[in-house]
């Protein structure tokens, strides 16, 4: 019941955010406008596996795993600004033999960045306004072990939607290298958000207090190129260090390798790293490989 919840609370928000691209699209302006026209695009995601086993000698594990996703990005130009709005939802679930239903993926992540492209030096160097925010659908549970040391035996629940969330926005310049490639760097602030108190402590913040705020420098590398036919790689690199703490930043590599077979079917690879000495002195990593469906909604 709680999965099926999920599922529908994905559904509802992948619909409002499906609404505001349909509505960029119905609403671009005449090809002579001052206000631009967008560009919206819209792809729907749906993969899944299945291996079972019966007097199976050799032994296995009964295993059932699906996901879910929606990834959208519109920009038009207006008055030499240059505007681009990204979002990405994605959710999965993993069922093991006689084990419950747990979650393998969960991402709400939606970024607005403003560049203005003008003559001469501002034809490379562009200023730019950047707002991005970070959070999950479901509650997540380490069924490894139980951090905070008070003697419950896993699994514990360890996250929740906005517990953590991250919201970042920066001001600064934006250095296009190539057409595929670009370089930001600028002045920024970073919220941390945990609104459920027994989980603060996880996330280094005080019990009574629901938000850290920090002020430091934020740079941005963006690569977004079909290095093959058919085969195209995004990569993102964020850093941010708090003028507090300049000797730790906090670090965010997110990769993606999407292979299209055909126009409906892809097989993609991604891979994350993050670093944030407040949540854990080591880096956390995650890896997922998906094989399944592909639709362009817009």
């Amino acid at each position: 019941m709680k999965s099926l919840l999920r599922f529908s609370v994905l559904f509802l928000i992948s619909s409002c955010f499906l609404s505001h691209f349909s509505w960029a699209r119905q609403n671009v302006a005449s090809p002579d406008s001052s206000l631009g026209q967008w560009s919206p695009e819209v792809v729907g995601r749906l993969a899944g596996s299945q291996v079972g086993f019966q007097n199976w000698a050799e032994g296995g594990v009964n295993t059932l795993a699906f996901s879910v996703g929606v990834d959208g990005k519109t920009e038009r130009d207006r008055g030499g600004w240059q505007q681009k709005i990204a979002g990405k939802l994605s959710f999965g679930l993993v069922k093991q033999d006689t084990l419950s239903f747990r979650k393998a993926e969960d991402l709400i992540r939606f970024s607005v960045t403003l560049n203005y492209n003008g003559n001469g030096f501002l034809d490379k160097i562009h200023p730019t306004i950047a707002f991005q925010a970070r959070t999950q659908f479901a509650s997540g549970f380490n069924f490894v072990k139980n951090p905070f040391g008070d003697g419950r035996t896993p699994p514990v629940k360890v996250s929740a939607f906005m517990s953590p969330g991250t919201f970042t926005q920066s001001v600064g310049m934006t250095y296009q290298v190539r057409p595929w490639i670009s370089q930001r760097l600028g002045v920024g602030a970073k919220e941390t958000v945990v609104t459920l108190a027994k989980l603060r402590r996880l996330y280094n913040l005080d019990p009574k207090e629901s938000v850290r705020y920090e002020v430091g420098l934020e740079a941005f590398t963006d690569f977004d190129k079909e290095l093959f036919k058919n085969v195209f790689v995004k990569s993102t690199l964020g850093l941010f260090a708090a003028f507090n703490t300049p000797e730790s930043p906090d670090l965010i590599w997110e990769n993606v390798v999407n292979m299209k077979v055909n126009s409906w079917l892809q097989v993609n690879l991604e891979w994350s790293v993050l670093y944030d000495k407040d949540v854990s002195t080591k880096a956390q990593l995650k890896e997922v490989f998906s094989v399944g469906i592909s639709y362009h909604i817009l």
